[in-house]
């Protein structure tokens, strides 16, 4: 993932670096997402220091104008001729989701239907806050923090209840999708998720934390609660996703969202308003933190290399590390043929 559709409205250039590759975003004249590479063939300034001249980039430096084809369309020096190497590679871009799907690998190759379900995000049908960090972790190491939500006892006090340790761990492997799934009974909420569910006061619920991966770190969350001891059906969902593009080797594009019914009207959209703030208070001040420290204790070692300890809880990390490592490494063989 690139980014949020809202990200890139018409006439905005943004800049994002992916797999350690500098790409350029913004919209034509017909207002399609085109994705390019920010750096100008001539000499090499960022195109992204430019602007839009009618859909088209012109570069800061020299005037040079390219379309989101990566094609220079425009010299305004010497006779206008445009030379045959005057062109940056392009990607290709689906904007789907409310969300700005960019792929970095062979064009042939690319096909929309490779992107996870993440309708929960459309904002014809939800009202959907949007937030965007960036962490340097490497971004496996955020996976493994949202497969494996038992640390929210320990590291998050707006969602921490002793309950969650006793909650029953279900990992289960469905093709390439792994879910984890955490359910906990006669839990006593903290306020804040008590109001979130609509559990009455002095009632125990409930809840459960339903997380989706696929590869390579797209990732989604259902947390629901009810009042102890009635049917999942009553009670309430809230949809969350968690995306992660690598910048680099070890930093990390973090993409995370929250989702309310259209239905709820006006509520619904200022729900996902506050709630995202929440959430990017959460995530910068409390998981962004220890993944930065975690990362610089391992010094930039192998995760495997250094020979990490498992415990129950972390089934489905363990999992989902095993089967990138798979597609990676199928990938890798069959760039060779």
């Amino acid at each position: 993932m690139f980014g949020w559709s809202t990200e890139v409205p018409p006439g905005k250039l943004l800049a994002r670096t992916l797999l350690d590759l500098p790409l350029l975003m913004f919209r034509d004249a017909d207002g399609m997402p085109c994705a390019i590479t920010d750096r100008c063939p001539h000499r090499f300034a960022p195109l992204s220091l430019g602007q839009l001249c009618d859909g088209v980039v012109q570069c800061p430096y020299h005037g040079l104008r390219f379309d989101g084809k990566g094609h220079c369309v425009y010299n305004p020096h010497g006779s206008g001729v445009i030379p045959k190497a005057a062109a940056v590679k392009s990607y290709p871009v689906t904007q789907l989701y409310g969300a700005l799907w960019v792929w970095m690998g062979d064009p042939a190759q690319a096909d929309p239907r490779l992107i996870p379900d993440y309708s929960f995000m459309d904002p014809e049908q939800w009202h959907v806050g949007t937030g965007t960090l960036l962490v340097h972790v490497n971004y496996e190491l955020e996976t493994d923090n949202i497969l494996d939500l038992s640390h929210i006892e320990f590291l998050h006090p707006l969602f921490a209840t002793e309950a969650v340790r006793r909650g029953q761990i279900e990992c289960v492997q469905d093709g390439d999708t792994v879910w984890s799934k955490r359910f906990i009974t006669q839990d006593h909420l903290p306020e804040f998720l008590a109001q979130a569910f609509q559990i009455p006061p002095g009632e125990l619920a409930d809840r459960w934390l339903d997380v989706r991966w696929n590869a390579p770190a797209c990732l989604a969350l259902w947390s629901g609660g009810v009042v102890s001891g009635r049917p999942r059906e009553l009670g309430m969902v809230t949809q969350f996703a968690h995306i992660f593009s690598p910048q680099s080797e070890s930093s990390t594009h973090y993409f995370f969202s929250i989702s309310y019914p259209r239905t709820m009207g006006p509520v619904g959209d200022q729900l996902a308003r506050d709630h995202v703030r929440i959430l990017d208070q959460v995530f910068s001040q409390e998981d962004k933190p220890i993944l930065e420290a975690q990362a610089r204790n391992m010094g930039g070692a192998e995760f495997w290399s250094l020979k990490p300890v498992l415990l129950a809880v972390d089934t489905a990390t363990v999992l989902a590390r095993r089967l990138l490592a798979k597609r990676i490494a199928a990938e890798a063989e069959q760039s060779k043929s």
